[in-house]
Parts: structure tokens; C-alpha cells; sequence
């Protein structure tokens, strides 16, 4: 897949449970090696489009269209906000990443190169043997991508993943996905409601509010205008060349 090409794309979208609609109107393009965040209020429907992405949920109107890659979803990788395990089951971190090949046709030689390969991407290749219930907070979510990224995805999902973490474990979580965008092309679709690290790593935006959605470039949606329409206060958000992020959330009726 080369570079720009479009990966997903939503036109006049509808998702709904039910007789509630929660989206309705959505249109989004996302393209091959964009690092894309999702960011609205809680119910705003970030889930809910990640979840008709997964297959999970009809579009009740409209389209949403997947590049033949991603059409049985093998190349999809999806990383939830927490463990799905049992935590009273022994279980070695080679175990648990192994679990994203479910329904993925590989040989035993193919398996070990591709648990390798993901254990490697995430700098967990020398804890490939350790109960995975022993790890730090920041090496669990690393494993959840690395269970992710075993199935070998040009698209990689995440649902609010850096919940709960310390901002040293976060950090390195993050440059990891900015290293996996970078060096193997890995389109990255990130739910979060944190616009300091959206400011900081994404190419590109998709904002949630009022049952629709915007979407365009950092540079584009990062302003004051676009997130008081998301948040309902005023936000200026900024990130300077050096990686440096500024927010400050103004007080009614003036500036800062």
C-alpha cells in the first residue's frame, strides 16, 4: 500500500443503537502513514466509529468503506483500554501476545518471527518468558500492542490506551507508536481525550461533538475555534517545532 493512499473513508455515515443515533453525516478520509487522533467528550461517539470500523456495528446509513487490505480485517490491529484476560490465570507475556493470532492462518516458524518482530517494536524482547500480570502498568499496554501488532497490521486502533498510565510510561508509549508510524508506515487511528499528546504526535485530527465529525490536518483543527465547538470552552492548543505543547483553557468571555 503505498503512501497517501486512502485507507478508510465514511461518506453521509449513520451509526445507531438501537433507535439512538449517534452519529449521523460523517464524512473522514483517513490515508496510509497518517497518525490520526480521535478526540471528543465522553458519549460524543469516538467508540462508536471505531467499533463500525472493527465490523462490530452496522452503519444504520451511508457508507463506510475499507482499502481491500483491511476488508477481512487480518491487517487491522486493535488495542482496547484494558487487559481482557483473566488476571487470576498464569500467563508469560509470549502467551498473551500470541493471542492476536486467533484466526490468522501462520506456520510455527511464521509465529515466531512475528512475536519476534512485535515483541522487538515495543522493547519487550527480553521479557518474552514473564507473567504477563508482573509487568509495570506502562509494559502491559506495550504488550497489548505488541498483541496487536503479531498479526502484522497497516492499521493499528487504539481506545483510549494511555489511561491510567504515569507520564514517564506514557511517554514511552508514545514515542514507541511515533517509532512504529515512522519506520513501518503504520497507519494509527488513537482515541483519546488528551489534546496535550494530540498536539504533540498527530498528523492529522478527527474531532467528535454534537453527533458529527471534523477532520483535517494538525495544523488545520488544532485551534481555538475548532475545540470550543468540541469541548464547549474556550482551549488554545499549540506545539512549537521542538515538541514543546502549550494548553490553556481561557476563561469565559476573554482571553487568557
Amino acid at each position: 500500500m503505498e503512501q497517501n493512499d486512502v485507507v478508510l473513508k465514511a461518506t453521509g455515515l449513520a451509526l445507531a443503537y438501537g433507535r439512538r443515533i449517534v452519529l449521523e453525516d460523517v464524512n473522514l478520509e483517513v490515508r496510509s502513514g497518517q497518525f490520526c487522533f480521535c478526540l471528543g467528550p465522553n458519549g460524543s461517539g469516538k467508540t462508536t466509529l471505531i467499533r463500525a470500523i472493527l465490523g462490530a456495528l452496522w452503519p444504520r446509513a451511508g457508507q463506510l468503506w475499507l482499502h481491500p487490505n483491511h476488508a477481512r480485517r487480518e491487517r487491522i490491529g486493535f488495542v482496547p483500554q484494558r487487559c481482557d484476560i483473566n488476571p487470576t490465570l498464569p500467563t508469560t507475556v509470549r502467551e498473551f501476545v500470541l493471542l492476536g493470532l486467533v484466526g490468522i492462518r501462520a506456520d510455527s516458524q511464521d509465529r515466531v518471527e512475528r512475536l519476534n518482530w512485535a515483541l522487538d517494536k515495543v522493547g519487550l524482547a527480553r521479557l518474552e518468558h514473564k507473567d504477563y500480570w508482573s509487568l509495570s502498568g506502562g509494559q502491559r499496554q506495550r504488550a497489548l500492542v505488541a498483541r496487536a501488532l503479531v498479526r502484522r497490521p497497516s492499521m493499528l486502533i487504539l481506545d483510549e490506551p494511555t489511561n491510567g498510565l504515569d507520564l514517564s510510561a506514557e511517554d514511552a508509549f508514545l514515542r514507541s507508536l511515533a517509532t512504529l508510524n515512522h519506520e513501518e508506515a503504520v497507519t494509527v487511528l488513537f482515541v483519546t481525550h488528551d489534546i496535550a499528546i494530540a498536539a504533540r504526535y498527530a498528523t492529522h485530527l478527527v474531532l467528535f461533538h454534537s453527533g458529527s465529525v471534523e477532520s483535517g490536518s494538525r495544523e488545520k483543527m488544532l485551534n481555538r475555534a475548532a475545540l470550543e465547538r468540541v469541548y464547549g470552552v474556550l482551549v488554545d492548543a499549540s506545539c512549537d517545532p521542538s515538541g514543546a505543547v502549550t494548553i490553556r483553557v481561557c476563561p469565559p468571555g476573554g482571553d487568557p
